[in-house]
């Protein structure tokens, strides 16, 4: 009875860390997938033509490595590309690549950024990974079941990386 009662106390402030982490993580979620999306409006009086520029060279400049494969359409005034961001999450050397697709569609004094279809790879000394959807390893973190004791690190990474190229687009679009 005192193992039973010992391991309760041990346990319980665990459970509630993992829960409560989570929570600190505001990572969207959009039919059960990570979507980053905002619109925004700008207000330099800048017409469709300038911001789909603007857009593409964001495109350019933030993700040099996927130039080429940029995609846009003028007649929908939509940006498609790949972007790739590193996320360090541990003193010891490892980190994760973090791939996802994005979508900036202008019209005339607006814009709305879209981020999804994230793939993560993890970088560890001697062990060979390749990209898997994220969206596995956040379900299991979110329900208290890390892969690895990085997971916290990794999706709050997600979070800020995804964030800070949200606020680096707006400064390139409002210039």
């Amino acid at each position: 009875m005192k193992n039973i009662i010992l391991a309760v106390c041990i346990g319980a402030p665990i459970f509630t860390v993992a829960q409560t982490d989570t929570a600190k993580i505001p990572i969207p979620m959009k039919n059960g997938l990570v979507v980053y999306e905002k619109s925004y409006t700008v207000s330099n009086n800048a017409g469709k033509g300038e911001l789909l520029k603007r857009a593409v060279q964001w495109m350019k400049t933030s993700f040099p490595e996927f130039g080429k494969n940029i995609k846009t359409d003028k007649a929908t005034g939509l940006v498609t590309g790949i972007g790739i961001f590193k996320v360090p999450v541990s003193t010891g050397g490892n980190y994760y690549w973090l791939k996802p697709s994005i979508n900036i569609t202008v019209a005339d004094g607006s814009y709305t950024f879209q981020a999804y279809s994230f793939y993560e790879k993890p970088v560890e000394k001697g062990i060979t990974n390749d990209y898997s959807k994220i969206e596995y390893r956040w379900r299991d973190f979110r329900k208290g079941r890390p892969w690895s004791a990085e997971d916290y690190a990794l999706f709050k990474g997600l979070d800020e990386n995804t964030l800070s190229l949200m606020a680096s687009l707006e400064t390139a679009m409002t210039k």
